[in-house]
């Protein structure tokens, strides 16, 4: 299985901190060494930087640069692979991207469907996981039901619905982002967490660092993450119960689904 890990905010937010925790699992704490990828879209709506390698994360020179960058985004998603589907290879390291309705869209998978998918549609995959083929199948889904995206309840139902169908064939837990929405959903594992102020400090669970968040927001800030699992040592994880979607802007929550 692989791991997940996501960023909304209602400022340009970078993921540098919830990033090195997750890159140390994979290779080192956890593992997930084969293949890592960040996606980071542009605060300003130009675009996404995405960058993949089919190494381990927590060794890896140009993971810790990106760290280092300190990207700042309204949305970032991130994934460290075990691969279980598709060999190691840098067209199967997630996340995925595709052009569809004049936006970018980004995914992510964790988990492991069974059976074929009917690609029958503009968006094809490139690798040979079955998660970039859930990716275009969800796409392709959305481009038939001529879903608006700007829409945020219809978004959310035709995201829901499709991740139902995929879910029923295996393991599908996903994030899926067009650098305004970010959709969680769970089958297995996935975790969530809102910081706001009073901001406090938070250690991560895999490496010897802690932040005071109280020194580096202002009191408007809202960030939520969410990772398959706790990265921080001190802070309150809430669970997601298998069924359970979240649409996410700005760092709050637009709809919620549970089961």
């Amino acid at each position: 299985m692989c791991e997940l890990l996501a960023l909304s905010a209602n400022t340009p937010t970078d993921m540098t901190f919830s990033f090195r925790g997750l890159a140390r699992r994979g290779g080192a704490t956890g593992e997930h060494g084969d293949g890592w990828g960040l996606a980071s879209f542009d605060p300003s709506g130009q675009g996404v930087k995405i960058y993949r390698e089919d190494t381990p994360a927590a060794f890896s020179k140009v993971a810790a640069e990106v760290a280092d960058l300190a990207l700042k985004a309204h949305c970032s998603i991130a994934h460290i692979r075990k691969a279980t589907q598709g060999v190691i290879a840098i067209e199967n390291c997630h996340p995925f991207h595709r052009q569809w309705h004049g936006q970018e869209w980004v995914f992510a998978h964790n988990g492991d469907i069974k059976g074929e998918l009917d690609l029958s549609g503009p968006f094809r995959p490139f690798g040979s996981t079955d998660s970039e083929a859930a990716f275009c199948w969800i796409l392709n889904g959305l481009a038939q039901e001529a879903v608006d995206p700007h829409n945020p309840i219809e978004l959310f139902q035709a995201l829901l619905g499709r991740a139902n169908q995929l879910a029923a064939m295996g393991i599908f837990n996903c994030l899926i982002s067009n650098g305004a929405w970010l959709f969680a959903y769970a089958t297995t594992k996935l975790h969530r967490l809102t910081r706001r102020a009073p901001f406090t400090t938070a250690t991560l669970a895999d490496e010897d660092l802690t932040v005071d968040f109280a020194q580096v927001t202002t009191h408007q800030d809202v960030v939520t993450i969410v990772s398959t699992a706790p990265l921080t040592t001190n802070e309150l994880w809430l669970p997601l119960q298998s069924g359970e979607a979240l649409l996410l802007r700005s760092g709050e929550l637009v709809a919620h689904y549970s089961p």
